[in-house]
């Protein structure tokens, strides 16, 4: 089963940047929808971003529109999200998943994905 890795989280000021990056145990990436989650402490998972497969179409949570880009280098196996004016609500552990279609990816409590979660990478906004 596809097995994804996330990787690029640290510490930042409010409105500072990062990217974070998602790779794949298998070279099947480009087949896949891959969305990023996040699970802030003492909190639920909440998704982020999604990237479809043959349109490249994303789909971003109201929460980052504007902050948040989700892209995907399917030559490099590897999709990003890049964030900037990150804000201490935007602390988390950051994971990304992947599935059919990036449809449901937003619902509480979804499934999505399950199976192909990584580590995760820590998101650290303060000041």
């Amino acid at each position: 089963q596809l097995q994804l890795a996330e990787s690029g989280g640290g510490s930042v000021q409010p409105g500072g940047s990062l990217r974070l990056s998602c790779t794949a145990s298998e070279r099947t990436l480009a087949y896949h929808a891959i969305a990023w989650f996040r699970q802030a402490p003492g909190k639920g998972r909440e998704g982020v971003s999604c990237i479809g497969v043959q349109d490249n179409d994303t789909y971003p949570a109201e929460s980052v529109k504007g902050r948040f880009t989700i892209s995907r280098d399917d030559d490099e196996d590897t999709v990003y999200l890049q964030m900037n004016s990150l804000k201490p609500g935007d602390t988390g552990v950051y994971y990304c998943a992947a599935d059919w279609y990036c449809d449901g990816y937003l619902l509480t409590g979804t499934d999505w994905g399950a199976g192909t979660w990584g580590q995760g990478t820590r998101v650290t906004v303060s000041s």
